[in-house]
């Protein structure tokens, strides 16, 4: 594995980011996420893009942290730079990217100042007056899941790629998407047996023939 990514896990710190209040921290991560789609410029999301590293910068967050993030999601954005460009123009293309990158940072940096119990009990006090639509601790659950899920898949994927690079086979596709979706296979059936042990998935339905 390359080492940890800004989603890999909690950094501690006495940042004024650190010191935020969680919903403070999802306004913002929202407010980035709306950006792209009020904004009809690339200057705007260009600033923002400043702005969030100018937060990196504040928070002390580790810059190997995010050059490895980045690293990993950069195949994916130089396939949707060139597929935007091709399909409408330079500027929508960018635009895109540059709305995918600030949100993904944005995210990432809550992630990595906020200790995963306070964002699941943020979670939770949040779904409360939703209970009666949705159970708020299924809700932090599966926030916890997918928490979870994405530093292990994109720590299997670099394992993988590294694995296949001491081989020799890094440049054949094969040898690092079929071990990745194997893996990844793995861990979503060994998640949902945990899952179903625990009782937190749907149940059986008793009523179905033959039952």
């Amino acid at each position: 594995m390359n080492g940890p990514g800004l989603f890999t896990a909690h950094v501690p710190g006495t940042s004024v980011v650190h010191q935020m209040p969680l919903w403070l921290k999802l306004v913002g991560v929202l407010g980035v996420g709306v950006m792209p789609w009020v904004t009809q410029s690339v200057w705007p999301l260009a600033l923002m893009t400043l702005a969030l590293a100018g937060v990196v910068l504040a928070a002390r967050l580790p810059a190997r942290r995010l050059a490895r993030s980045m690293r990993g999601l950069l195949p994916v954005l130089v396939v949707l730079l060139a597929f935007q460009w091709w399909s409408h123009d330079l500027a929508y293309a960018v635009r895109v990217v540059l709305g995918i990158v600030n949100a993904f940072v944005a995210a990432g940096i809550l992630t990595a100042t906020t200790p995963v119990t306070d964002l699941l009990d943020g979670v939770v006090r949040a779904a409360r007056p939703l209970r009666r639509l949705v159970d708020p601790e299924v809700v932090a659950l599966t926030l916890g899941v997918v928490v979870r899920s994405v530093p292990w898949v994109a720590g299997s994927f670099s394992s993988v790629r590294e694995s296949a690079r001491a081989r020799g086979l890094d440049r054949d596709p094969r040898a690092v998407v079929v071990p990745t979706v194997v893996h990844v296979v793995a861990f979503a059936r060994s998640t949902g047996e945990a899952l179903a042990a625990r009782g937190l998935t749907d149940p059986a339905d008793d009523d179905a023939p033959g039952a």
